[in-house]
């Protein structure tokens, strides 16, 4: 059954949500980063429900299409879990139905008993884009949000000592929270600020942007190498030093200068 009250679904297709686009290549699609939707289609089963968030000042919302998200993108966060910080950042997808919003409930996962937060910088994708330059990146960029990349920590160490894909770690039940999305037109292109997260009223991260490895305009360039970026999609930057766990009971507050807090509580 679905939480109306922490995740604000609405059973609605892509179809109506405007196109643009932005490639390299000069390759343009007509919907949210793929072939135009049809109207209407019947279905044999109900159709998954559509995600949306907030935007600040604007009463429409967001459709959420896919989650990208940075791994390894702060020296100092590599450096705490001892691993190789030779090695570039790299991607890995959460689902859309992982999302939580601000003000909401993250229940506390199965299967793990070290589950950790990492505040990152969301940045929200506006036109579809396939092997972009640097110069078209802004005009990719819709606004910025602040998210949490939640982890099983302990199952994404047993995989990587196994040397399997760490899966079971990072995509899971409510472990995308993402807070109301604010405008590039009103912050800027975002390169740095501060980002801090609060647990209980206790300083847990504290960091600025400008430490990232890669910043915005590169992950959204090598991204795009990799996959056509759509309309709709969520990209999560990675996060900084001071990554800890959290149990049921906890409030978290995360912050980034210019931006609408992120409010979870775990349950």
């Amino acid at each position: 059954m679905i939480d109306n009250n922490r995740r604000k679904f609405v059973s609605t297709g892509l179809a109506g949500v405007a196109a643009m686009s932005v490639a390299g290549t000069g390759i343009a699609r007509a919907a949210a980063g793929g072939a135009a939707a049809p109207t209407s289609v019947d279905t044999v089963i109900p159709p998954p429900a559509q995600v949306y968030l907030p935007v600040t000042g604007e009463a429409g919302k967001f459709p959420v299409r896919r989650i990208h998200c940075v791994g390894r993108n702060y020296l100092a966060h590599i450096r705490e879990l001892n691993n190789n910080d030779a090695e570039p950042p790299f991607f890995f997808q959460k689902q859309r139905d992982m999302i939580v919003q601000s003000g909401g409930k993250m229940r506390y996962p199965a299967l793990t008993d070290d589950f950790q937060f990492e505040t990152e910088l969301v940045v929200a994708i506006k036109a579809a884009g396939y092997n972009v330059t640097p110069d078209q990146v802004p005009d990719l960029i819709y606004g910025y949000a602040v998210g949490f990349d939640m982890t099983r920590r302990d199952r994404q160490s047993d995989m990587k000592a196994m040397e399997k894909p760490w899966e079971i770690g990072k995509s899971f039940e409510d472990s995308a929270p993402c807070g109301a999305i604010t405008p590039i037109a009103k912050t800027g292109f975002l390169e740095r600020g501060r980002i801090r997260l609060d647990v209980n009223d206790k300083v847990r991260q504290d960091s600025d942007l400008d430490h990232m490895i890669w910043n915005v305009r590169e992950i959204i360039v090598e991204l795009s190498k990799q996959v056509e970026l759509g309309a709709g999609d969520l990209i999560y930057t990675g996060t900084p030093e001071g990554v800890g766990p959290v149990v049921r009971g906890d409030h978290m507050v995360a912050t980034i200068d210019g931006l609408e807090p992120l409010v979870i509580d775990v349950v």
